[in-house]
């Protein structure tokens, strides 16, 4: 299956003002997709983690996760309560090559990742990888999420400090030992990565573009899990990215 979101909605085209997508070619390939049993994703009722950082009062946290495209994993976060803010970006590779038409190569080390910014008072880290295994994306899938290949949309982590790791560490084997899923996960633990901020076109894509056929099929999937399955920890209005360009695919 081609990689449908880099072949058909590459950045430059969605830059460029007045310059019309193939959208019917996308919706067709993207129904195709669905009908085969692969749109999106099928939540996983999970477990909360044994070992969890407990809630408290404090600074704010950050937590960098990569699961696919990161337009639908920053969707879900931004619905998340306790999540204060959450950015599109890079991690794994180097500054200089933390560019979207780079890293679409496959060549540069980095994930598409996102950084999330939220208060331990609201919400742990344990939560927010329970919502990141559960319905943010497939973690079962090697290099791959959907319709999306390559190492660039690999599910990983990249913990902030020993206390994370441990926890992400942890929960991995949990899961795996209680084979809740039919396949083993193939999550990676990768810390001493920085994060690099993505494009402003990428920020807040799926608040911006409801209607758009890849968000419709791979997308809203995941955030109807979320409200679905976390009820208590669905927000209606989303995180907004601050100082973000808003572009809107019509």
């Amino acid at each position: 299956m081609p990689d449908v979101r880099n072949t058909t909605t590459r950045p430059s085209i969605v830059q460029r003002a007045g310059v019309r997508v193939a959208l019917v070619g996308l919706l067709a390939i993207g129904f195709l997709w669905h009908a085969s049993g692969r749109g999106g994703e099928t939540a996983t009722p999970l477990p909360p983690p044994a070992l969890d950082n407990p809630k408290a009062a404090g600074e704010m946290q950050t937590a960098v996760l990569a699961g696919g495209c990161f337009w639908g994993v920053q969707g879900v976060y931004q619905h998340t309560k306790g999540v204060k803010q959450v950015l599109s970006g890079y991690s794994g590779g180097e500054r200089e090559r933390a560019h979207y038409e780079q890293v679409g190569t496959g060549t540069t080390g980095h994930a598409e990742s996102v950084q999330i910014v939220f208060d331990p008072r609201e919400i742990s880290y344990g939560e927010i990888l329970r919502i990141y295994f559960s319905v943010a994306h497939d973690p079962t899938e090697k290099n791959r999420q959907g319709p999306d290949v390559g190492t660039q949309y690999r599910s990983a982590i990249f913990p902030r400090d020993d206390a994370q790791r441990n926890v992400a560490q942890q929960y991995i084997a949990q899961l795996d030992a209680a084979h809740v899923f039919a396949r083993p996960i193939a999550t990676t633990v990768e810390p001493g990565k920085t994060f690099y901020r993505a494009e402003d076109y990428h920020q807040d894509f799926l608040v911006h573009n409801p209607t758009y056929p890849y968000i419709v099929v791979n997308d809203l999937p995941k955030v109807e899990n979320l409200k679905r399955l976390f009820a208590d920890r669905y927000a209606n209005e989303p995180a907004l990215t601050p100082s973000s360009v808003a572009v809107s695919v019509r």
